[in-house]
């Protein structure tokens, strides 16, 4: 069994004067990629950091995000990517939840505070004993008093390193995913469930090594997508990853000029973006010329957005499918075939699905070949289990297969396509955002008394959150103040946009609120 880490060393050793990732006008190639996070893996020995600890990383889309990510594999430790918009009380609970014992946090902007709220959260963490402040600028002094920058932390490390062999069974990476339960759990994903995934990109999309791809990175590396499919994807390929740190349709589009890209991967709300900042002044011919595939998922693609994308730049989306317990990729459209728009394709290979009833048994398509079912994935994508809850991982996955909570149906040429959802989940811009979290934190305000959260359609971001409230007796608070109240508890794409304050809520008997009834 080999480390993930092995991708970035593999072609480091093989292209180590090729370009790994451009940010701007910074141009790192291999050698120097693995170089520093040499360097990462030299400090977390030192700072006391083995094999099988915990490590958490907060860092938008940033060469940093790369270096320490790697670096962190390297010495055998597991990285546990946070998501960049949470708040300390977020933060607090990932790092208690995964038992991380360090963690490098970027330093952020005024507008997005970064390190101010990840020192707050490890500050309220007991069992995380490192903290690093990743700094723009390496050479800087921390922004928070009494902490260590990455840069001072690295001064003076060797850049080589003996990376630890890890065993089939070892965790590279923790991806935290909600449930309906409400507080987000960790997926474990081994070394070789991550490698797998990484490595089907030949067999999807014609990844080659010998014709490296050039990858414009606009999805979020702490998000099992960008992480498998652009970053780890291209490394393991010895492709480019050209990083834009928020996605922006124009800067984007300029990229995939001045770049060359020749992958793109999105969301299909960057899709939605791209073709809508198309004008007189951008070289879309140019852009086309370059452009050889082009992957979407988190949600269904318009089948507007698929013509008029085929059209403009002569490239067929190709839509997949996958969760963050399967590393993520499950499914996906056949390359160099018509698309079936708001089909989420095939399994990949070596991956089977199926559907299966509330039992786990399969659904009988005998009689109604458009029977729906809940798609069930077993493969060597599948996680090991969720970390630290042996009930979850075993109402989960159940010899071997694991259960997705997404229903389906299957054509008679075995393509499967999404219908709907059986857990609450709202997918805002490609996150998942599930209500009973954001329920939870409103019965906390002294003025709510009832909150019931739901998805409403939303032209930009596919489904916007909305919150139904019964007031306290007497109280005064109007819409508008726990619409910013709530943006003060949670991460940016979490909070309610809309918050609508009724006398009553919908319920059955038993006193279960009745959701289908609101919207």
């Amino acid at each position: 069994m080999t480390n993930l880490s092995s991708f970035l060393e593999g072609s480091a050793e093989r292209y180590p004067t090729r370009d790994a990732i451009v940010l701007g006008d910074t141009r790192l190639n291999y050698a120097q990629v693995n170089g520093a996070a040499n360097q990462v893996a030299n400090l977390l020995v030192e700072s006391g950091i083995g094999p099988g600890d915990k490590v958490a990383l907060t860092c938008p889309n940033l060469p940093y995000f790369s270096i320490v990510y790697y670096g962190i594999l390297k010495a055998g430790a597991t990285v546990v990517p946070l998501n960049v918009l949470l708040k300390s009380r977020e933060i607090a609970y990932h790092l208690a939840d995964s038992e991380a014992k360090a963690y490098f946090c970027f330093q952020g902007t005024p507008e997005l505070p970064m390190a101010a709220e990840g020192h707050q959260g490890f500050e309220q963490t007991d069992g995380c004993e490192t903290f690093f402040v990743i700094t723009a600028d390496p050479a800087a002094e921390s922004p928070i008093e009494g902490t260590t920058t990455l840069g001072q932390g690295l001064a003076g490390k060797a850049p080589t390193f003996e990376s630890h062999a890890a065993d089939d069974d070892d965790t590279a990476v923790i991806l935290y995913t909600s449930g309906t339960t409400g507080q987000p759990k960790g997926a474990e994903l081994r070394h070789s469930n991550m490698i797998s995934n990484a490595l089907v990109s030949d067999r999807l999309f014609g990844a080659n090594a010998e014709n490296p791809d050039t990858y414009l990175c606009v999805l979020p590396l702490f998000h099992s997508f960008g992480q498998t499919v652009i970053q780890n994807g291209a490394f393991a390929f010895g492709g480019t990853v050209v990083m834009l740190p928020r996605f922006e349709a124009g800067p984007a589009l300029g990229l995939m000029l001045k770049e060359g890209v020749t992958f793109f991967g999105g969301v299909p709300t960057m899709y939605w973006g791209l073709l809508g900042a198309l004008d007189d002044s951008v070289d879309v011919a140019t852009i086309a010329k370059n452009l050889r595939a082009s992957v979407a998922g988190g949600s269904a693609l318009p089948v507007e957005v698929h013509k008029s994308f085929k059209e403009r730049f002569g490239v067929t989306i190709l839509e997949g499918y996958g969760l963050s317990e399967t590393s993520p990729v499950a499914s996906f459209s056949v390359y160099g075939e018509e698309p079936r728009v708001g089909s989420i394709g095939v399994p990949i290979p070596e991956v089977e699905m199926k559907l299966i009833d509330g039992d786990w048994n399969e659904v009988d398509r005998s009689e109604n070949p458009d029977a729906v079912g809940e798609i069930a994935i077993k493969g060597p994508n599948v996680m090991k289990g969720y970390f630290n809850r042996p009930d979850a991982t075993a109402d989960a996955i159940r010899d071997g297969w694991f259960r997705s909570g997404d229903l389906a149906r299957k054509d008679e040429d075995g393509f499967y396509y999404i219908v709907d959802r059986a857990k609450d989940m709202i997918i805002r811009g490609g996150f998942n955002v599930y209500p009973r979290e954001i329920e939870e934190v409103l019965l906390s305000h002294p003025d709510v008394s009832l909150a019931a959260v739901i998805g409403v359609p939303n032209e930009s971001h596919g489904e916007e959150i909305k919150a139904y409230v019964i007031l306290e007796k007497g109280a005064s608070v109007t819409s508008e103040e726990l619409v910013a109240w709530g943006k003060e508890q949670f991460a940016a794409y979490k909070y309610p946009r809309v918050v609508e304050i009724v006398p009553t809520l919908p319920m059955t008997a038993t006193g279960k609120i009745l959701k289908r009834e609101l919207g």
